[in-house]
């Protein structure tokens, strides 16, 4: 491979860094072809920050208000995948806190659950996957969602 050669394909990569990052993208793939059966694929990911605001203060507030007005901050220190008791999500899919629409959810916060239990289902590739409880606990924080989409190792839930 020639300098130049290199050259372009960091050039070609620090690009699709800046398009991932203009367009708030968790990941991109392109593939390249020049011709000579050497074609390339790059493909390039990042983890999406998780933030959560608590809005018990005043749940109806604008935010914007409420985090000016209050000095709420956000939690960005403190991932919440590495809390005790996390429930992160095993693949990439769509995220579903009830089985359907005008149902009760699975679980809300506050709710006791036992080993097991459906906690809400991750839609991927037109299949239902029920996410189930690793351990019996209480539901402290939702940290998705219904209808969002998750990725892979997501945090999804905590149980204590």
């Amino acid at each position: 491979m020639s300098k130049n050669s290199q050259t372009q394909d960091i050039a070609f990569i620090e690009a699709l860094v800046e398009v991932l990052k203009k367009n708030d993208l968790t990941e991109i793939e392109l593939s390249r072809d020049d011709g000579l059966d050497k074609g390339v694929t790059v493909r390039i990911s990042r983890q999406p920050i998780v933030t959560a605001v608590n809005a018990s203060v005043n749940p109806t507030a604008n935010p914007m208000q409420t985090s000016q007005n209050t000095g709420l901050e956000q939690e960005t220190s403190q991932d919440p995948a590495l809390e005790a008791g996390a429930v992160t999500s095993p693949m990439v899919g769509t995220c579903f806190l009830q089985s359907e629409p005008e149902t009760p959810p699975f679980v809300s916060i506050g709710t006791k659950v036992k080993e097991g239990q459906t906690l809400l289902i991750i839609e991927a590739m037109k299949t239902m996957n029920h996410i189930h409880a690793s351990k019996a606990g209480v539901v402290k924080r939702i940290l998705v969602e219904d209808g969002s989409p998750v990725e892979f190792g997501a945090p999804l839930m905590i149980i204590e």
